[in-house]
């Protein structure tokens, strides 16, 4: 083997330091094999637990795990051969080593935080409970950056820089970052109160008159919410203006109100009593209506030219179309029981009264 490695000039291969280098990159391969074998098998075992955060472990576990492996085996191979030369290795791998070892622990967290969210969601949604998307990818991106954070300080302090001196730095330059950017820091805190309080999520309808602000939310950011008008056209609205605003979310009713001023003649006065008490028995019999809530069916004015009687009360849909159909079937019913009575729905009119004039005796007549 030896006589083989010289005649192909091969004979560096032959001295202990290379062997020793194969010898560790054969090792990595090894471990490398034996991880994926394992983490394979246990994520077939946590497949079958009810538990979302070991099988996110296990999956965020997989890349990180194989650099870091590497990165390890790689340096063991750089010392031994940066020892064969006779040269110093430690201000330069092990620096570099530490960098790209916390560079995949913070690779991990990042994994395991967005895999973890996943979980959570696609669980609640297969088990049909509840979920509110908005907070979780809040408390997902929140997670993120501040591991990315962090990860950037410890590499900062393991190449050497001061972190205090950069935390001092950061601090004095933030003050003159926050007057030149106050409007999105404003936007940031607005998109933080959003996530908090949760006036809104996704999905849901909101509206502000005031500011023609009136569609399905489609997108919660930490700059803007992007809002979805009944037209199709999109609403960008800046996050701070939600903090000093009042906005309606419809999507959170409990009931739709149907409220109606209907009118009957003059000449039906006698038949009012009759009119209201048919038409509040409807209502409290009608399976669409809520009769748990506030029922009002009055007489209230006499109008211009009408005898008007109200009609107030609550659906138990909230939904849209559906109210419009429960309401137009109260209003045809209504419209049947008038016309039973003999009654008629008043429209708008004017009697004018025209006085005679007093006949005026010609002259000579008397």
């Amino acid at each position: 083997m030896n006589d083989l490695i010289q005649r192909l000039d091969f004979s560096f291969l032959a001295a202990s330091w290379m062997q020793q280098a194969m010898t560790v990159v054969g090792i990595v391969i090894l471990f490398n094999i034996a991880a994926w074998y394992l983490l394979r098998h246990i994520e077939k075992i946590t497949a079958r637990t009810a538990t979302i955060w070991d099988d996110a472990l296990v999956k965020a576990t997989r890349k990180p795990l194989t650099l870091i492996l590497w990165v390890t085996g790689a340096t063991y191979v750089i010392g031994i051969v940066y020892q064969h030369l006779g040269i110093p290795v430690h201000d330069v791998v092990l620096p570099t080593r530490n960098t790209l070892i916390i560079a995949a622990l913070a690779w991990f967290l990042l994994r395991l935080i967005r895999q973890a969210s996943h979980n959570i969601l696609a669980h609640r949604a297969r088990t049909g409970r509840s979920v509110d998307s908005t907070t979780v990818d809040a408390l997902s991106k929140l997670g993120r950056v501040s591991v990315f954070v962090v990860a950037v300080l410890a590499i900062m302090q393991n190449l050497g820089f001061s972190v205090s001196g950069v935390l001092a730095f950061g601090g004095i330059g933030g003050i003159a970052v926050g007057f030149a950017a106050k409007d999105m820091l404003a936007n940031f805190f607005g998109g933080l109160t959003i996530y908090l309080d949760r006036p809104f999520t996704v999905g849901e309808w909101i509206r502000s008159p005031d500011h023609q602000i009136d569609g399905t939310v489609e997108y919660i950011g930490w700059r803007h919410t992007r809002v979805r008008a009944f037209n199709k056209n999109p609403i960008y609205v800046p996050n701070a203006l939600f903090t000093t605003i009042v906005v309606e979310n419809p999507t959170r009713m409990t009931n739709r109100r149907i409220k109606e001023t209907i009118g009957i003649r003059y000449v039906d006065l006698d038949k009012m009593a009759a009119i209201v008490a048919d038409v509040k028995a409807m209502l409290q019999a009608h399976p669409e209506i809520d009769t748990n809530a506030v029922l009002i069916v009055n007489f209230t004015q006499f109008a211009a030219s009408s005898l008007d009687f109200l009609v107030y009360a609550f659906t138990k849909t909230v939904v849209w179309v559906q109210f419009h159909e429960v309401k137009q079937d109260v209003l045809l019913k209504i419209a049947a029981i008038i016309e039973a009575h003999g009654a008629k729905i008043a429209i708008p009119a004017r009697t004018l009264y025209l006085e005679s004039p007093t006949a005026t005796p010609t002259p000579g007549q008397e």
